[in-house]
């Protein structure tokens, strides 16, 4: 108890009034909450072989004289990324994993194989990006590589010959083929999943024998570090989490993925710039539920895993919509406006909530691929109002959670409602605490009071807005929305006012 009162000594008491009175927003500390750490590895992306994600995206050829480059990796994106400091990167899927041959993309890049790429348009890939290259752009950006495997069409050699040709740093078959093929000095890749959408694309398998194939190919990845993922539920199919708990030994895998896109509908997704307050609530409705989802499978895995060594990995989270006119509809290019700056920190915050089981995640994707956070025109690139939160948001990455109890105002439209306010807090290293807010309501600004125990001394902040919801960044206007310093914030005593505007993200740091 008194380590609990002298952590609150540094922090906060949150009281959060709305200026009309109409209801009361609280978030408060909570006595006897257990210090947990928000794991940077939930701020992780996604980069798929679709579309222009990794062709044309990541990837530009070590011969383009137009794009500046190393080793074919455009160099503006590997600038972007490391100041985003995504902590792990998921390639080569997807849908693609499990079509995924890794011994076709080494050696000598005019003597690899091509392939079709029959689950994104149909196209035909040189495999001139490959294990190689993924690896060592990993390292030039500085973030930890996650390699989806082939569980689907491949084999457990093949799954093993990966493992032992990336990590092995004594003489074996697989480490001499790689110093053969430029890199004597193995990656040691840690994160590896275990297959992908078993329950779909990945094998339309049933769980009992998704179960049984994850044990084996599991019993023969050597090395004792590998954190092992396993092919998790599809959004709210709980009885696949129920089966993988109960059926696979803890000690084999180390993380049970789940995947959700806030869609609307999946026959018709509607425009991912032209729609109406409908659809924008239709969407935030779908990204709140991960709250729930998170909550009912980690009741799952309690039951079978009460002291939570198996994180769940959420590796596919973001928003889903129709194509932008004109472009391959298997290419899934679409805009990214303030409608998915809401559905970015909405989802954050609900994984900082849950971190003590959420400790990986990935945002699909990274380039020109649904909820990206950056898009690019031959020598263009912008970055997009995700882009912007999640590096807003960066601040709480491995820092300490600050446990909230937090009742909001409710964003009514019609007969429905969704709660306006989402919050966030943590403290980091330096004992900084920062906290982030997210008003979706599109047309309502929130005036909230912070009363805080103990002093802080200064207040700082940027704000991530715009006019309107559907508002974007494009190659004509690459900075229409970007975070700028949040004037809205005062401190007065013991107390913190903020005038949080309409649809806008914020984060503030206190001292």
């Amino acid at each position: 108890m008194k380590k609990y009162f002298l952590l609150c000594s540094l922090c906060l008491l949150f009281t959060l009034t709305q200026s009309f009175g109409q209801s009361q927003a609280k978030l408060s500390l909570q006595p006897g909450t257990p210090q947990l750490t928000i794991s940077k590895h939930i701020y992780g992306n996604f980069a798929e072989h679709l579309g222009k994600c990794v062709y044309g995206g990541f990837y530009v050829g070590e011969n383009n004289t137009k794009i500046p480059n190393t080793n074919g990796v455009r160099n503006d994106v590997v600038a972007a990324l490391k100041k985003l400091k995504i902590p792990n990167l998921r390639w080569p899927g997807g849908c693609f994993a499990d079509t995924y041959h890794w011994k076709q993309g080494i050696g000598p890049k005019d003597k690899r194989p091509t392939m079709i790429n029959q689950w994104w348009g149909g196209v035909t890939e040189d495999n001139s990006f490959g294990t190689h290259d993924f690896l060592n752009m990993c390292e030039l950006i500085g973030t930890e590589p996650y390699l989806a495997a082939n569980v689907g069409s491949g084999t457990v050699e093949e799954l093993t010959d990966w493992v032992q040709y990336v990590n092995f740093q004594g003489t074996s078959p697989m480490s001499k083929l790689r110093a053969e093929n430029g890199r004597a000095n193995p990656w040691k890749v840690k994160y590896w999943g275990v297959g992908n959408e078993a329950w779909g694309c990945g094998g339309n398998m049933k769980p009992e024998h998704y179960a049984n194939i994850y044990r084996q190919y599991s019993t023969f990845m050597a090395g004792d570090k590998l954190f092992k993922i396993a092919s998790g539920a599809n959004s709210s199919d709980y009885n696949w989490t129920e089966v993988l708990m109960r059926d696979i030994p803890h000690h084999m895998m180390s993380g049970v993925a789940l995947h959700h896109y806030s869609v609307i509908q999946w026959d018709k997704k509607g425009s991912a710039t032209n729609f109406s307050e409908d659809l924008y609530f239709a969407t935030l409705k779908s990204a709140l539920f991960m709250d729930e989802l998170i909550t009912k499978h980690t009741a799952i895995m309690d039951k079978y895993d009460p002291k939570k060594q198996v994180a769940l990995v959420v590796d596919e989270w973001g928003g889903w919509y129709d194509v932008e006119p004109g472009t391959n509809p298997g290419f899934l290019y679409q805009q990214n406006t303030m409608r998915d700056a809401m559905i970015a920190g909405t989802t954050l915050n609900i994984f900082h909530k849950h971190c003590e089981r959420v400790r990986m995640a990935n945002l699909a994707q990274t380039i020109n691929v649904l909820q990206a956070v950056i898009l690019t025109n031959e020598e263009k690139m912008i970055l997009t109002p995700t882009y912007h939160v999640l590096e807003m948001y960066n601040v709480h990455q491995d820092a300490t959670l600050l446990p909230l109890e937090l009742k909001s105002t409710d964003y009514t439209l019609g007969a429905d409602k969704l709660p306006a306010i989402s919050a966030s807090a943590s403290k980091d290293k330096n004992g900084v605490i920062h906290v982030s807010l997210v008003n979706i309501d599109p047309k309502k600004a929130q005036d909230i009071t912070i009363t805080l125990d103990g002093k802080a001394t200064a207040v700082t902040g940027k704000i991530l807005a715009s006019a309107s919801m559907q508002d974007h960044n494009t190659f004509e206007s690459p900075e229409k929305i970007k975070p700028v310093p949040f004037k809205g914030a005062q401190l007065k005593g013991n107390n913190l006012t903020v005038k949080l505007p309409a649809c806008s993200v914020v984060v503030l740091e206190l001292k």
